[in-house]
């Protein structure tokens, strides 16, 4: 396995740490469809949250954030209506939205971690 995908995986693990001391429940993880990926898939109160997770070494290239653009952001909600679709008995009647987590640190577990609610 790549260092890139041993990190993203570590950084992924250290979101659901975190969103599920917040009360998350996370649904799903890794979820595939044609369309892409969905890196978490979680509920939130009356919320159903996808979030994406940036994860990097240092911020020298750009903070983690900056990879989640106007582009990636229209294909997360695409993905997000896949996964309701998909799920149709566990998203009724729950409000998608998108979430970002960024990491930045050569060990996620120690790393800065940021979370950002519901972007549009």
């Amino acid at each position: 396995m790549a260092a890139k995908d041993e990190l993203g995986r570590a950084g992924e693990e250290q979101a659901v740490r975190y969103l599920r001391t917040l009360g998350y429940e996370i649904l799903d993880r890794n979820w595939r469809c044609t369309q892409g990926e969905i890196d978490i898939v979680a509920s939130h109160g009356s919320h159903l949250a996808v979030v994406e997770v940036k994860t990097r070494r240092s911020d020298s290239y750009g903070h983690p954030f900056e990879a989640v653009d106007a582009r990636k952001l229209r294909r997360l909600w695409q993905l997000a209506h896949a996964w309701a679709s998909a799920h149709a008995d566990t998203a009724r009647g729950m409000t998608i939205r998108i979430d970002a987590i960024g990491i930045v640190g050569a060990d996620p577990a120690r790393g800065t971690l940021e979370h950002l609610v519901a972007l549009s």
